[in-house]
């Protein structure tokens, strides 16, 4: 095993569990975080989740699943490359869409919207609901009592009135204090992997084509130099080799300026780490470039009228489901039924939360179509 940089997480520096337990055999305390992520029932709901598609729209679409998975390889990588805590830091990727809704965001914007009187409804938060309190799996504790650090690297963003009511792990939102490199590192590690997968998913979706993205600068680089390697290249190898070579393009620029702001903030402990600002961040030179990209996926995929088609129905599911949950409890599952006595509002976002894109579907037939009686 590598030997890891003074500032990154271990177990020594951890804040350990909320419930104590005997120590792991023949693993570590992160590695057991990330066994408990990969076998909990709302990791395998991620595979009927959608990134950007709807999952019944087309097997080779991304969904949550493989999204998550492919945030944990670029992860761990990076966190290698720099000395963390691997583990922790593949954990906290894998993690980190635990608590997404059916439907990718619009699904969060509509069940948001249905519990804007109750708290609202955010999907870092219920992540960090979903590994401390919804997963039932141990007899000793709810939840998969977790690492300290690794519920810090779900929960990626928190509002201060949020913030007041998670105790410890919500005091850095009030302090302006910063989570570990591997929380930072998973969160960056995420927002690399959409960029580029939704590049690749729009391509094969034909929503967006290859002329387009060719007022996309990073992209269109990057495709210049495979067609120079590679003289007559087309299709979808085009396209791979242009999509890994823009992932290449921001993992090198991540990695060296992220150790050039640890060397130029002095940072040599992991307290040093909490007290520093973000470390973990792309250049000046790429940014511009990943915000042309930003803006080309929101404007020419995100807001295509397909897309917008499809989130518009996710709405009115998702709005319509938990109207009819709040109009009659009853008609819950029995354990659903049971929370809603002491939290009504919370039990049923606890249900929607936790469906996949075609139960959310399939529960609102059995709901308001006319002859579905089962």
């Amino acid at each position: 095993m590598m030997q890891l940089a003074p500032y990154a997480v271990t177990e020594a520096n951890s804040r350990g569990r909320v419930h104590d337990e005997p120590a792991p055999v023949a693993r570590g305390q992160f590695q057991r975080d990330r066994d408990r992520i990969v076998h909990s029932t709302a990791f395998r709901r991620l595979e009927y989740k959608t990134q950007v598609f709807v999952n019944h729209e087309g097997d080779l679409f991304r969904t949550r699943l493989t999204h998550s998975l492919e945030v944990a390889q670029l992860t761990r990588g990076i966190a290698r490359e720099l000395g963390l805590n691997e583990d922790l830091a593949e954990a906290i990727a894998l993690a980190h869409d635990l608590g997404h809704t059916p439907f990718g965001h619009a699904g969060q914007e509509a069940l948001n919207a249905c519990m804007k009187a109750y708290g609202g409804f955010e999907h870092n938060l219920q992540s960090l609901r979903t590994v401390d309190l919804l997963e039932d799996r141990y007899a000793a504790f709810d939840g998969l009592n977790l690492m300290f650090e690794t519920r810090e690297g779900i929960l990626k963003h928190c509002s201060r009135a949020n913030a007041e009511q998670l105790g410890a792990l919500g005091r850095r939102f009030i302090e302006g204090t910063q989570p570990s490199l591997e929380a930072q590192l998973a969160n960056l590690a995420d927002e690399i992997a959409y960029n580029n997968h939704d590049v690749d998913d729009g391509l094969r979706s034909g929503l967006i084509t290859l002329d387009q993205l060719e007022t996309v600068p990073i992209f269109a680089t990057r495709r210049r130099e495979a067609e120079a390697l590679w003289p007559g290249l087309g299709g979808r190898k085009l396209i791979n080799e242009t999509v890994r070579r823009m992932i290449h393009t921001m993992v090198i620029d991540l990695i060296g300026q992220t150790r050039a702001n640890i060397a130029a903030a002095g940072v040599h402990t992991l307290a040093d780490v909490h007290a520093a600002g973000r470390l973990v961040a792309y250049s000046d030179e790429l940014l511009p470039r990943l915000r042309e990209l930003k803006v080309f996926l929101r404007d020419e995929l995100y807001r295509h009228y397909q897309v917008l088609r499809m989130t518009n129905k996710a709405r009115r599911i998702v709005g319509e489901l938990f109207a009819a949950f709040m109009d009659d409890p009853h008609i819950l599952p029995p354990q659903y039924q049971a929370k809603a006595r002491e939290d009504k509002p919370r039990a049923i976002a606890d249900y929607i939360a936790g469906m996949t894109d075609r139960y959310a579907m399939k529960e609102h037939r059995r709901l308001f179509a006319v002859g579905e009686i089962h």
